[in-house]
C-alpha cells in the first residue's frame, strides 16, 4: 500500500493462523481442545439438520396422508343428515379453488372373521369418488376399484387384512349396532362382504381400521336412505383456510357444520410444532458448547504464544494484525466444522431410510415401529431456508467465540511478555 502498511488479512496472517492450527508436541492439549471444538460443531450442525429434516418429513408425510384420506374441509350434518348432497356437492365444486367435494356415509362397525374380531370405520363412497381419493386408489396392493359400485364388496387396508388373515376374494363380516328397527328395538345388522381390493397408504392407523364400501351399499346398511353423513372437500391451498371459509359456509344449509383440517388435527400438529422447536433449542446447545470450546482453546493458545506475539509486535505487527491472526485460527475451526457438518447432515438425510434398515439389520431390532409412529418409512424433508439459518447461526457463534481471545491477544503488552525472557 502507499502508506507502507500491510493490508488486512495479508498472506503472513493466514500463514501464522494455519501454522497455529497444526498440532505440535508442545501444544498437544491445545490441539485436543481444538479437535473437540471441531467435532462438536460438526456433530451439532449435522444433528440439527438431520433432526429438523426428520421433523419436517414427519409433518409433511402425516399431513399428506391425513389430508389425502380426510380432506381439507368437512361439511357434517349435525341436526339431520344431508339429503340434497348431489346438488350441494355441485355448488361446492363451483367455488373457485375447490378441487373436490365427495359425499360419503360413515359409521363404526365390528369387523369379524374366523381369525379375530376388531373395531373398524366404514366409509361409503361412489366408485368415482374412490378414484379421486389418490392416497387409496394409487396404493392398491391387490384387486381393483373398477366396478366398485356393482361389486357389493369392500376395500380394506393391508394391516386389517393381515390382522384378520384374509385375502382377496375372502369375506369380511361387518356388524353394525345401528341395524333395522323391530318391535323389540334396534337389532344389530350383520352382513358379510367380499374383499375386492386391498390398499396400503403407509399410515398404520388407516391401513388397520378403514373399510371402504360403495355408497349404494352403505346407505341402507347404516340406515341412510337417500342421505349422507358428510361431504369431504379438498381445495387448492389447504394452508389458506380463511380464504375458503366464507364461500363454503354460504352454500351450507342450516343444521350443517363446517370444520377444517386445522381444527380437527390442531392438538396433534401443535404438539409436533412444540416438539420441533424444543428439539431445535436443545440441539443448538451442542453448537454453543463447541463454540465455548473454541474460546477456551484460543485463550490457551494466546497464553502459550505470548512470546511470539511480543516478537511480532516489536517487528512492527499491528494490534489489528495480531487480532486477525487469532480470529482466522478460531474462525477456521468454525467454518470447516460447519460445512463438514452440513455435508454429513445432507448425506445422512438423503440416505436415511437405507441407514435405518442397515442399523435394524445390525441390531436386530425395529428402530422405527409403524404402530407407534404411524408411518411405514422414516421420512426426511430438507428445508433450504432452515438449513441456511442453521449454517449462518453456527458461523455467527463461531465468529463471536473468537472475538474475545483475539482481542486479548491484540492487547498483550510486548514489554510485559518479554520481561523475563
Amino acid at each position: 500500500m502507499a502508506d507502507g502498511r500491510t493490508p488486512a488479512f495479508a498472506g503472513f496472517e493466514w500463514m501464522l493462523s494455519l501454522r497455529y492450527l497444526r498440532p505440535r508436541r508442545k501444544q498437544g492439549f491445545i490441539s485436543v481442545i481444538a479437535g473437540f471444538s471441531f467435532l462438536g460443531i460438526v456433530l451439532g450442525v449435522a444433528t440439527l439438520i438431520i433432526v429438523m429434516a426428520v421433523m419436517n418429513g414427519f409433518r409433511a408425510e402425516l399431513l399428506g396422508k391425513i389430508l389425502g384420506v380426510n380432506g381439507h374441509f368437512l361439511a357434517v350434518g349435525v341436526s339431520r343428515d344431508i339429503s340434497d348432497y348431489d346438488d350441494l356437492s355441485e355448488r361446492i365444486r363451483a367455488i373457485e379453488g375447490v378441487n373436490q367435494a365427495i359425499p360419503f356415509v360413515e359409521g363404526q362397525v365390528m369387523a369379524s372373521s374366523p381369525a379375530t374380531a376388531t373395531g373398524a370405520i366404514v366409509r361409503g363412497l361412489s366408485e368415482a369418488s374412490m378414484h379421486q381419493m389418490s392416497e387409496v386408489s394409487e396404493n392398491l396392493v391387490e384387486g381393483t376399484l373398477e366396478g366398485f359400485d356393482e361389486a357389493h364388496g369392500v376395500a380394506i387396508g393391508q394391516r386389517l387384512a393381515s390382522k384378520h388373515r384374509l385375502f382377496l376374494g375372502d369375506n369380511l363380516t361387518l356388524i353394525s349396532p345401528r341395524g333395522p328397527v323391530t318391535p323389540f328395538g334396534v337389532t344389530p345388522r350383520i352382513q358379510p362382504f367380499e374383499i375386492v381390493a386391498i390398499f396400503e397408504v403407509g399410515m398404520s392407523e388407516y391401513d388397520g381400521s378403514l373399510v371402504f364400501m360403495s355408497l349404494a351399499d352403505a346407505q341402507p346398511y347404516f340406515n341412510h336412505e337417500n342421505t349422507v353423513s358428510a361431504i369431504e372437500i379438498k381445495v387448492e391451498d389447504p394452508d389458506d383456510i380463511d380464504h375458503y371459509w366464507a364461500p363454503l359456509t354460504a352454500e351450507l344449509a342450516e343444521g350443517t357444520r363446517l370444520t377444517s383440517w386445522q381444527q380437527t388435527n390442531a392438538t396433534f400438529f401443535n404438539a409436533l410444532e412444540v416438539e420441533r422447536n424444543v428439539m431445535f433449542l436443545i440441539l443448538t446447545l451442542i453448537v454453543l458448547v463447541a463454540a465455548l470450546n473454541i474460546v477456551s482453546g484460543l485463550i490457551m493458545l494466546v497464553k502459550d504464544k505470548g512470546n511470539d506475539i511480543a516478537i511480532l509486535r516489536t517487528m512492527g505487527a499491528t494490534r489489528g494484525a495480531i487480532m486477525r491472526v487469532f480470529f482466522i485460527t478460531g474462525a477456521a475451526i468454525g467454518v470447516v466444522g460447519t460445512f463438514s457438518g452440513l455435508i454429513i447432515g445432507l448425506l445422512f438425510c438423503a440416505n436415511i431410510e437405507e441407514i435405518r434398515q442397515f442399523l435394524e439389520g445390525l441390531t436386530g431390532r425395529n428402530l422405527f415401529p409403524d404402530e407407534l409412529y404411524f408411518l411405514s418409512q422414516l421420512p426426511a424433508k430438507v428445508d433450504p431456508v432452515e438449513v441456511t439459518s442453521i449454517v449462518l447461526m453456527t458461523l455467527g457463534l463461531s465468529f463471536l467465540a473468537t472475538l474475545y481471545p483475539s482481542w486479548r491477544a491484540a492487547r498483550l503488552d510486548p514489554v510485559e511478555a518479554l520481561r523475563y525472557e
